[in-house]
């Protein structure tokens, strides 16, 4: 068996780099165009080349999507723009358009082309049709099950590539193709702009009776009809590697940076673990817990062991669960005094209960005892964004580290 790749989102430059130190084999990126997330910062080409260049240093690839269903005017620049990610040395590019797929073929064609989820592949002779065309990559429709991945992954050509989606939120409609976001705000879901509608919470209201609202309800627990949980698959990683895949993909290019690491290091651990005696691997209980300490929506296996029912979406509500605050980063250490710079992401206050943990080690608890500012003045509280501050650590820690402390109420709407 070949270890599979762990792929992960990267909405910004800083989520590249802790991406990648918590444990991703490669990222995937949106541009400033031609991508499907324009609530993600997104990269300039300058920032691109960072980011490449970080990965590429440590032996890690970078992904750019191009996978929008583009209209003519969203074609200009195509071709410039994908000849200078071909000379930032780019790993590869995900497009779902044929239109988007010529363009690139011409215009570089030695440039790597991945096949988005967006194509909705779901059989063999599709996968054949865009093989014989030169991709060598292909991103599953999610709504495929674990035996028809398995089925696809044991009839097609040797050097083709299969990715599939392991984590992250999933959409109500077939491989994210939905209408209902342009239709209702005029937000093009397929040109990068969903307004997610899957989320809102409905009511009824009869033509001649404006203002008077029926609650719909799919059955007595709530009103959120389309509200899906999001897909986990930690527990099943060895079902994954046998079936043969080749990348999991992590979803969230608009999340924070606290839930990308979270996330990645938990899934980095459970593969490593599997590939170090996979004769007696067994599930770690403390993977899925540390997930649990980003935000999420109660969790699904999707369509991987049969399609969906009632009891994969969320009718209460659509906010995320949230147990745990992000609240610094760490930048620099001093062994002989054991105190930490770091870079505060939200509000710590002496006498605070918090939790550092790193990409390769266990977390660890420790009260704030005393902080001290730039200047070095004692303080009681960190209030201000990315203030710099210092602390004392009971262990030694690392540039990268995070800290996070439990929240009281557990839920952020």
């Amino acid at each position: 068996m070949t270890k599979p790749e762990l792929l992960a989102p990267a909405g910004d430059l800083e989520k590249l780099k802790m991406a990648i130190t918590y444990g991703a084999d490669a990222v995937y990126l949106g541009g400033e165009s031609f991508g499907l997330r324009k609530g993600a910062k997104n990269f300039s080409l300058e920032e691109i080349d960072e980011g490449i260049k970080f990965a590429h240093s440590r032996g890690k690839k970078v992904y750019v999507t191009l996978n929008i269903i583009p209209h003519n005017e969203d074609l200009v620049g195509l071709e410039e723009y994908v000849e200078n990610l071909y000379n930032l040395q780019v790993d590869g590019v995900i497009v779902s358009d044929p239109g988007v797929f010529s363009v690139i073929r011409r215009t570089v064609p030695n440039l790597p082309i991945h096949l988005s989820t967006q194509t909705s592949i779901t059989n063999f002779e599709t996968i054949m049709f865009w093989y014989n065309l030169g991709i060598k990559r292909i991103v599953l429709a999610r709504e495929l099950s674990l035996n028809e991945i398995k089925e696809i992954i044991d009839k097609a050509p040797k050097d083709l590539e299969i990715e599939t989606f392991v984590h992250g939120s999933m959409c109500i409609s077939y491989s994210g193709r939905c209408l209902l976001s342009n239709y209702m705000t005029g937000r093009d879901a397929n040109r990068g702009d969903c307004a997610h509608p899957c989320r809102w919470k409905y009511y009824l209201m009869e033509e001649k009776r404006p203002g008077e609202y029926f609650p719909v309800y799919e059955d007595e627990k709530g009103t959120f009809i389309m509200n899906s949980k999001d897909l986990c698959m930690i527990e099943y990683i060895p079902n994954l590697i046998k079936t043969g895949i080749k990348s999991f993909k992590i979803e969230g290019r608009v999340k924070s940076s606290y839930y990308v690491a979270t996330v990645v290091r938990s899934y980095r651990m459970a593969i490593d673990a599997y590939f170090k005696d996979p004769e007696n691997y067994t599930f770690n209980q403390d993977w899925l817990d540390e997930i649990k300490k980003a935000s999420y929506r109660d969790f699904t296996t999707g369509f991987y062991f049969g399609k969906p029912t009632g009891d994969d979406q969320v009718y209460a509500s659509s906010s995320y669960i949230r147990g745990y605050d992000y609240v610094g980063l760490i930048l620099d250490y001093d062994e002989e005094s054991g105190i930490a710079t770091i870079e505060q992401r939200n509000r710590m206050f002496q006498g605070d209960t918090i939790e550092i943990f790193g990409p390769r080690r266990k977390h660890f608890t420790q009260i704030i005892e005393k902080m001290w500012d730039e200047e070095g003045k004692e303080i009681d509280v960190a209030p201000h964004p990315q203030q710099i501050i210092r602390m004392k650590m009971v262990e030694p820690v690392e540039p990268w580290y995070m800290i996070r402390k439990n929240r009281e109420d557990g839920i952020n709407g």
